[in-house]
This record gives C-alpha cells, sequence and structure tokens, in this order.
C-alpha cells in the first residue's frame, strides 16, 4: 500500500502545489530566484503574465495546482487499486539460516553448468532481480543455460538482530557459497547488485580462490565522488535518528525511504502523474504496478549495519580511502584476481556513476560497460536486456572452466 512513506509524498506534492498558487499570483515579475534551468521559462511567463488582468493569471496558476494534484491523485489510486499481484514464486530454497534463503533457478542444469550466485542489496528484496515471469534477469540466466542461485535476504529477524556486514558476509553468504559448492561441480561466478556488489567484494576478498568471476552492478565505492555534500547531508540528516534506531535495533523502512525520497523530492508526484495517463491494459501499466510494489516491500537495516554504512560509507567515505574492513582485513579491490565485469549505469541517479566508476581503476583488467540506462531499468527495464543482460551472459560464457 505504497508509495511509502505516503504521508511524506502526498504533503510534499501538496505543499509544492500549493505554494505555487499561493506565491507565483502575488509574486512581482523578476522577483523570484528561478533554478538556472527554469531561468528562460520564467522570463517566458513573466512576459505572457504581464498582457492579462492579474485575476486571470491568478486562476490559471490555481487551475493547474488542481489539475497536478488530481493526476496526481488519479494515478495514486488506480496504482492502489491495481489488480496485479507478483504471480512469480521463488523456486524451494536449497539452504537457509535464520531469515536467509538461497533458491536454485535451474536445479535439473547440466552438471557443469556455470553457477551463478546472484547477491542483492540488504535493503531490498531479492525479487528485483525475478520481477515477472517475462522480466527476470535470474531466468534469463537460466535459460541461457547457466545456474543462478538467489540470495534472499528478508527482513532481519531475532538472529540477525546484531548483525553488522561480517556476518552478513563472514556468515551468511560464506555459507551460501559452500551450499553452491555442494549441489554444484563448477567454480560459481558471484554477481551483486547495487549494496550487493559490496557484499559480493567482501566475500571475493576473503575467497576468490574459490570463484570464476565477480560481476559487479551498479556498485558504489566512492560516496564522494559526486556531490560529497549530499553524501555527509545525508549522514547529518539521520543523525538526531540514532537513538531511537539503537533502541529499535534496526532503521525502519519508512526512514530509510525517506531518505532515498530526499534525493528526488518530487519523483513521487511525477511517477503517479504519469501514471494517471496510462490505460489498464498497457503492459507499461502493469511494469509500473510490478517495480513499485517492489520499491515498497523492502526491509529495514539492522542498526549495526545502519552505523557502517551511513556514517562509514557515506559519511566517512571509508571503502574509497581503503579503511573498510571486515573481520579484520581490509576490503581493497585491488586484491582480486579473478576475472570482472563492471556496469555502471549512465543515468544512475541512486548510486552517481562516478562513484561505480571508481572500482574500475582498482580491479585487474575490469571488463566494463556503460548502459545508457537508471539504476533499475538496467535490471528490470526492456533495454536492460540486450544493454546488460547479453553482455553480462557473454561474460559469464566466457570464464574459464578449471
Amino acid at each position: 500500500m505504497g508509495p511509502r512513506p505516503l504521508g511524506l509524498h502526498l504533503g510534499t506534492a501538496m505543499a509544492t502545489w500549493l505554494s505555487c498558487a499561493a506565491v507565483l499570483p502575488n509574486s512581482k515579475p523578476g522577483s523570484l530566484n528561478w533554478h538556472p534551468s527554469l531561468a528562460e521559462r520564467a522570463k517566458a511567463l513573466d512576459s505572457e503574465r504581464a498582457n492579462h488582468a492579474p485575476e486571470k493569471f491568478r486562476a490559471a496558476i490555481q487551475r493547474e495546482a488542481r489539475k497536478r494534484l488530481a493526476q496526481f491523485h488519479d494515478g495514486l489510486t488506480r496504482y492502489r487499486n491495481a489488480a496485479y499481484r507478483r504471480a512469480n514464486d521463488y523456486p524451494p530454497p536449497v539452504w537457509g539460516e535464520g531469515t536467509t534463503r538461497l533458491y536454485d533457478y535451474a536445479p535439473d542444469a547440466k552438471q557443469d553448468a556455470r553457477p551463478v550466485l546472484l547477491v542483492p542489496s540488504l535493503v531490498n528484496r531479492a525479487y528485483v532481480l525475478d520481477l515477472d515471469a517475462d522480466n527476470s534477469l535470474t531466468r534469463n540466466l537460466a535459460a541461457r543455460g547457466f545456474r543462478p542461485f538467489l540470495v534472499d535476504w528478508a527482513a532481519p529477524g531475532d538472529s540477525e538482530r546484531e548483525f553488522g556486514l561480517a556476518a552478513y558476509i563472514d556468515i551468511r553468504l560464506t555459507k551460501a557459497l559452500a551450499a553452491v559448492e555442494a549441489l554444484t561441480s563448477a567454480k560459481p561466478a558471484l554477481l551483486g547488485y547495487c549494496m550487493g556488489g559490496n557484499l559480493a567484494l567482501g566475500l571475493a576478498t576473503a575467497h576468490q580462490s574459490r570463484l570464476a568471476g565477480l560481476a559487479l552492478l551498479a556498485t558504489p565505492w566512492d560516496f564522494h565522488a559526486e556531490r560529497a555534500d549530499l553524501a555527509k547531508g545525508l549522514a547529518d540528516a539521520i543523525r538526531p535518528w540514532w537513538p531511537m534506531i539503537d533502541a529499535l535495533g534496526e532503521l525502519p523502512l519508512d526512514l530509510l525511504q525517506s531518505l532515498f525520497a530526499a534525493q528526488d523530492p518530487l519523483l513521487a508526484a511525477k511517477k503517479f502523474r504519469a501514471l494517471s495517463g496510462i490505460d489498464e491494459d498497457n503492459p507499461k501499466f502493469r511494469a509500473f504496478v510490478a517495480l513499485e510494489d517492489w520499491l515498497n516491500d523492502g526491509v529495514p537495516l539492522t542498526a549495526p549495519v545502519a552505523h557502517e554504512t551511513i556514517e562509514g560509507w557515506y559519511s566517512e567515505n571509508r571503502p574509497a580511502i581503503g579503511k573498510w574492513t571486515l573481520s579484520g582485513r581490509t576490503i581493497n579491490p585491488r586484491a582480486i584476481e579473478i576475472p570482472s565485469f563492471v556496469a555502471i549505469p549512465a543515468q544512475d541517479r541512486i548510486v552517481p556513476p562516478d562513484s561505480a566508476r571508481a572500482l574500475v581503476g582498482k580491479l585487474r583488467g575490469a571488463y566494463t560497460i556503460e548502459p545508457a540506462l537508471g539504476h533499475i531499468g538496467m535490471v528490470v527495464g526492456t533495454r536492460g536486456r540486450k544493454e546488460l543482460w547479453d553482455p553480462l551472459a557473454a561474460w559469464l560464457g566466457d570464464l574459464p572452466h578449471d
């Protein structure tokens, strides 16, 4: 029942358009400090309003504000009432501990089929990599003759309450890797998406001799490469909340979603206004609902992981300056000697491209692609099949067999 947090998105949309309706008619031409990208449109607006009575201008602004609010409300209502429900079910788990599960997507694959261990972020459910029957990177890999194994973290339970990154990597991922090895005869390739790429790097630094290759999709590394002020600002914004987070033992999902929303406060308003113009029989409507359902089905971070990532990564930039350590070892991409693949979506607004590019020079001979796509569109969008799925599968197919 998203978009989460609903109150924040409703309040932002209403405050934006109602304040426009209140301020614009009462402002003097040239008095407002417009964003540079809007300067020419603002100049044209001032010129046009000079030709009309103030009452007509006020009425036009109010009509436009009501129109946008109505579109937003319509799109929001249609999403929340949509009949679509994700039909894909995970296959039976082949290993699990606590709330962590490992799913085998090709149990009947040839014994020498290349296993691929897929690691998603800790803050989102794994099924972004298996979103729908006809939109699944994981099932596509299985159809190409690989044997994908997908890790799903789910929400932290009692056994994960005190987990930091080291526990997720050195305990859970290491056991998942062992489960894959027990079921297959070839060395697995390790694939990490977003924060899952950082987890995969952590695992690879300890166990690269057990891996055939390392693929990193939209993985952040230098958190100060673009707009260091925003990264530090995120840490500053959450600082007053630490006593509550520590008392709860987790960073609540709605607070986490609020931090994401702060990167583009009007994104939800734009998305749902656009949805109001799409017919429910249109495949784009179903695709929107499927992805939005996943976005609102996130999971909280344990308090230790929240401290390590928000303070250690975003505020202090420890990975990029060589100070991110796990169980006494420094996570150093230069130490990775196995083949590597790096995908950097050029239109990524969640992981700035320069943040992910920082890995390329540190990985030896990394095969790199930069599809002209966004962070999520790269793995679930129609264009992602050609620009990511195909080159990824080709790279996996070229990995040497021991």
